[in-house]
């Protein structure tokens, strides 16, 4: 029994080194971690368990047959993080570059189909150089199977990934089909075809980073939602964001503990908002001071800053924040802004988690640009998904509220539950300025008379309460309040129960 042990031992020993010390070396040279070292930080410490080990691929063809590595190139299991199931697999560079063979993609689809029973989260941590070549249709199909899995999970438990180094060909679609895209600064890439590729076929001149790295996909083409300086940043975050989310769709928000008192008011609010209607403020500041113990998670801070998204916590639960950012563009929505939030309010309410909106919007981005690149399609996702809602809704209105804009930031009309303003609030179809030159048109030549129109216009119209003569808006509440107010709000709709007609799906504006 002692030998038989020993070679278990011995045989483990062998699959945790993977491609070898030589190997190992090298990918810490490259400034990253292995893919054992990864799981290890991501989880908690000796919470994970390992499946498969011992997998070899079957293929024996161009040589393969005399080249067998346990494990096949991806470490997967399952663990904990802070006490929460979590399932994961890690993609092992130093095995055959983490290539996908039709072995290695049974092991990433027993985890999926692990993960979907559990009900747990599945992260997936990339750092591979796409399909096997050896392997042909085989290591197609193996890619078919990952995908297929993603799509049935979609919306039942969160799908996250973290791409660790290159992501080239077959491996890109599985974390496009996934919640949350995150990379690493300057060692991670993703592309469908590579730079020579590129080369070859436009006779493009680019480098990899300039292709389909982090700094591109976190600030261009909005793949991805965040980077990171380094793996051990990378993963301490991945942590941070599990947090936040339930393990599936049928749990509800997270709570933990909360310290910070849910009735807390703010006087430094109420000066917040310039007396100058075109002045700017930062809306991250309203959303620090509104939420526990300033803790905001920010998804894609660098792409489309007009609007603010991410995840904070209220009274201990968890809650996704969307706001328009009157420092980038004046908060106007345009059609990146609206993809952006889109995406976000729609994985809230498929995960159950309440949102809050917070509204300074002067409306959408006027000009050929947008109209051409299909603004009006891109605006009504935004729409779309929230009048799909049926996650509690709370909306504070804090300036501007103008045209159509004011309608798609969780109106009342549109489902918001609870709608308040601030007295600053500005709500109406367009400024003052833009509507007394259409109204009074034949006033023109007459600034005296253009002057006073404005001004009956700004008494009229600039603030919120013929909304609130209309019940649009619930109260007209002091800035100081906003987080007592949000937090009650929250609290009395926290059973909310919404009934919509049978349907199979709908067909969201794509």
């Amino acid at each position: 029994m002692k030998d038989v042990l020993e070679r278990l031992e011995d045989r483990r020993a062998e699959a945790r080194l993977g491609g070898g010390e030589k190997r190992i070396a090298a990918q810490h040279a490259r400034g990253k971690l292995t893919a054992r070292e990864r799981i290890e930080l991501l989880v908690d410490k000796g919470s994970f368990e390992e499946f498969d080990m011992f997998v070899q691929h079957r293929c024996a063809d161009f040589g393969m047959e005399k080249s067998h590595i346990p494990g096949d190139g991806v470490v997967t299991g399952w663990g904990t993080v802070n006490g929460r199931t979590v399932f994961v697999f890690s993609k092992d560079f130093t095995v055959f570059g983490g290539s996908l063979s039709g072995a290695h993609a049974a092991k990433i689809t027993k985890i999926q189909d692990m993960a979907l029973k559990a009900r747990a989260p599945v992260i997936g941590l990339f750092d591979a150089g796409g399909a096997r070549i050896q392997e042909g249709v085989d290591a197609l199909g193996g890619y078919g199977e990952v995908f297929k899995r993603n799509v049935i999970a979609s919306g039942v438990i969160p799908q996250i990934s973290l791409i660790m180094g290159p992501c080239a060909g077959g491996d890109v679609y599985s974390p496009a089909m996934t919640d949350f895209i995150f990379m690493v600064k300057d060692t991670s890439y993703m592309f469908v075809t590579g730079p020579d590729v590129v080369k070859t076929v436009t006779n493009e001149v680019v480098t990899a980073e300039e292709l389909g790295g982090a700094s591109v996909h976190a600030v261009k083409s909005s793949v991805a939602d965040g980077a990171y300086e380094n793996d051990l940043e990378a993963l301490l975050q991945m942590r941070r964001l599990i947090d936040f989310l339930p393990s599936n769709n049928m749990e509800g928000p997270p709570e933990i503990p909360s310290f910070d008192q849910p009735d807390r008011i703010d006087m430094s609010l109420d000066t917040l908002v310039p007396d100058n209607p075109n002045k700017p403020y930062d809306i991250k500041e309203l959303i620090l001071k509104t939420v526990d113990e300033g803790d905001f998670f920010e998804i894609q801070p660098k792409f489309a800053g007009n609007i603010v998204i991410g995840f904070a916590r209220l009274e201990g639960r968890s809650v996704g924040i969307v706001a328009n950012q009157p420092m980038v563009l004046a908060g106007v929505l345009d059609s990146d802004a609206s993809r952006k939030a889109a995406r976000f309010v729609r994985f809230c309410d498929a995960f159950g988690i309440p949102i809050v909106t917070f509204v300074d919007v002067p409306g959408f981005l006027p000009g050929t640009a947008q109209e051409y690149g299909g603004l009006i399609k891109h605006g009504a996702k935004l729409l779309f998904a929230y009048s799909q809602c049926t996650v509690p809704l709370v909306t504070v209105i804090t300036r501007k509220a103008f045209g159509g804009a004011y309608d798609v930031m969780a109106s009342k009309h549109i489902g918001g539950d609870v709608n308040y303003a601030w007295p600053s609030a500005q709500i109406a179809v367009m400024g003052a300025k833009g509507a007394v030159e259409i109204i009074f048109r034949a006033d023109m030549n007459d600034p005296g008379k253009i002057a006073a129109r404005t001004k009956e216009y700004e008494e009229r119209f600039l603030s919120p309460f013929v909304a609130a003569e209309r019940g649009y808006i619930d109260e007209v509440i002091m800035p100081h309040s906003t987080r007592r107010r949000v937090a009650r709000a929250l609290a009395l709709l926290r059973n909310k129960a919404s009934e919509t007609p049978w349907k199979k799906h709908d067909n969201i504006p794509l």
